[in-house]
């Protein structure tokens, strides 16, 4: 009986959270139908009658955003970005454990390290670095995004190695399997779920980053959270709210879709 009330507790507390949580997306959601007028003044009203303006917001935003090229560039990055993290930290995290010495200790304890330091605080000289060495372009951002998001990755696929029996290992070696056939052939799919962990975290994070695309490409390659920003801002510090949240519907929906997926 016991037990029986402390998982309705669980639960009402879990759907609680949830609804906090979801509210922030159902409000952009509703809003998205509104007049910029409306959305000031009844934010929480549903559009019906003369608040709704249909695909109105959706328009005008797809044409001042220029939106299917950030999308594509966005979309670039994050995948091929997701697509290296995956394979080369994964990679990584297998030698450092399974090679164990002062060199693997060191480095990864760097990795680690990273974790933990502020993006401002290097914020300007990674920018001028990134600059200096020819990477601020579209596929520039791909090892950028490696080194940055290494840290975490390195850590997750380390955690998990380590419980996996090093015996698969040597008995693929025994039956004749090279380094390469006993990583992707025995370990890789092992690790199958802190991969698509790691997808999804960095994923989510690539997609919607925007400080760092703003300070590597500025207006030159807009990513879609640079675009959705820099485009609904008008003169004088006014916001197009409409397209604002149109867009902000469409552009979560990609990585709304990846994170099912996965």
């Amino acid at each position: 009986m016991i037990k029986k009330k402390t998982n309705v507790v669980i639960y009402a507390l879990l759907f609680l959270l949830s609804a906090i949580f979801l509210f922030p997306v159902v409000l952009v959601l509703i809003n998205a139908f509104k007049s910029k007028f409306y959305i000031s003044t009844e934010p929480f009203r549903i559009p019906t009658g003369e608040l709704f303006v249909g695909l109105e917001n959706f328009r005008r935003g797809l044409s001042s955003v220029g939106f299917f090229a950030a999308v594509g560039r966005s979309v670039i990055i994050t995948v091929l970005s997701v697509v290296v993290i995956v394979l080369l930290c994964a990679m990584c995290a297998w030698f450092l454990v399974r090679t164990p010495s002062r060199f693997s200790r060191i480095l990864y304890g760097a990795f680690v390290f990273s974790m933990v330091v502020p993006f401002p605080m290097i914020m300007y000289t990674a920018t001028y670095l990134i600059d200096r060495v020819h990477l601020a372009n579209v596929l520039g951002m791909i090892p950028v995004y490696l080194g940055f998001g290494a840290g975490l990755s390195i850590f997750l696929y380390t955690a998990f190695i380590k419980t996996l029996p090093a015996a698969l290992e040597e008995a693929a070696q025994i039956d004749g399997a090279g380094v390469l056939a006993t990583f992707f052939r025995i370990v890789f799919p092992l690790l199958s779920p802190t991969a698509i962990t790691v997808a999804i975290l960095n994923g989510m994070w690539i997609w919607n980053d925007y400080l760092l695309p703003y300070l590597v490409l500025g207006n030159r390659e807009k990513t879609i959270p640079v675009a959705i920003e820099l485009s609904m801002q008008g003169a004088f510090g006014s916001v197009d709210l409409g397209g604002l949240m149109a867009m902000l519907i469409l552009a979560i929906l990609p990585i709304l879709f990846f994170y099912l997926f996965a």
